[in-house]
């Protein structure tokens, strides 16, 4: 059996589209359809079916699905393990959006300063689903908000960052009173389905405020721009990104005790990649070791 094929067939399920699996392996849609129909063929079975515009894995394909990432899992666990498991290999890391462009690249910079023919692919996505992958074992370790969840006995998390919440609001209202704020002027909400988002509403309901919603969106800059453009407030993170992007906006802190955005590392504590993690970790930590409250995990020690 040709492993591309059950790298075809994984990425087909996972991304529910042949053509988002071509992308993703810089391949045709002919050549990934050629591919999963060689594997069908080879298994004596229909393995995906079409499902409106998307594809969904048969019944016998679920039931093949976990046993074939397990595979491929256990491929690229013999690679990293031939090539000692650090300075070669492939480390699968996910990051939820807003970390790209904050936390990502000072991180990779000291890392790839120890390792520079460290191979490395990132997986963007949100927090909840990152955290799943790494339990699975799709992912080595992932930059994620705080799990509102216990994460896997097969994981660790060590918080890096902590962002309490606060009003953005344009600058001609520095001045102004938080709360207030929220109360009336026009409300740029961010996206309930992060945690972020989560948090802001959390707050919102237990304070009795009731904003004049104008729109949802996810994207911190985003929501950062638009408030520079005098639409509205918001109640985000305090993301530091803001402060540097020369925006017209103004940071107003609440009145009580702000809830906290807790950005972090999870990852497996088994596999070969395991000292991978850790050296992100330590890389991490020495680059925003200030920002956050919590101690260090402890490292093993080498």
């Amino acid at each position: 059996m040709d492993l591309r094929y059950l790298q075809s067939f994984v990425a087909v399920v996972e991304l529910g589209s042949l053509a988002e699996a071509a992308r993703r392996l810089d391949l045709t849609p002919a050549a990934i359809a050629a591919r999963v129909h060689a594997l069908e063929e080879d298994m004596g079975t229909a393995l995906v079916k079409r499902a409106g515009r998307s594809v969904k894995p048969t019944e016998a394909g679920a039931k093949i699905l976990e046993r074939a990432r397990a595979v491929l899992r256990d491929v690229r666990d013999l690679r990293a393990v031939a090539g000692d498991g650090t300075s070669l290999g492939e480390f699968r890391l996910g990051v939820f959006v807003s970390a790209m462009t904050s936390v990502l690249p000072p991180v990779l910079k000291g890392l790839y300063a120890r390792f520079p023919q460290l191979n490395v692919f990132v997986e963007p996505g949100h927090s909840v689903d990152l955290c799943r992958q790494v339990s699975a074992g799709a992912l080595d370790a992932a930059i994620v908000v705080e799990p509102q969840f216990a994460v896997g006995k097969n994981c660790a998390w060590q918080a890096l960052i902590e962002e309490p919440l606060v009003v953005i609001a344009p600058k001609a209202l520095r001045s102004s009173d938080a709360h207030e704020l929220l109360r009336t002027q026009p409300f740029i909400r961010y996206d309930r389905s992060v945690l972020g988002g989560q948090l802001a509403d959390r707050y919102l309901r237990d304070q009795g405020i009731r904003p004049q919603q104008r729109l949802e969106i996810d994207g911190l800059m985003a929501i950062a721009a638009l408030v520079a453009q005098g639409l509205g407030v918001a109640l985000v993170p305090d993301w530091p990104p803001f402060w540097n992007s020369g925006l017209a906006i103004a940071r107003i802190p609440l009145p009580r005790r702000a809830p906290v955005r807790r950005v972090g590392l999870v990852w497996a504590k088994r596999g070969p990649r395991v000292s991978l993690a850790e050296a992100f970790l330590l890389q991490a930590q020495r680059v925003f070791g200030k920002r956050t409250g919590t101690k260090k995990s402890p490292l093993r020690k080498r």
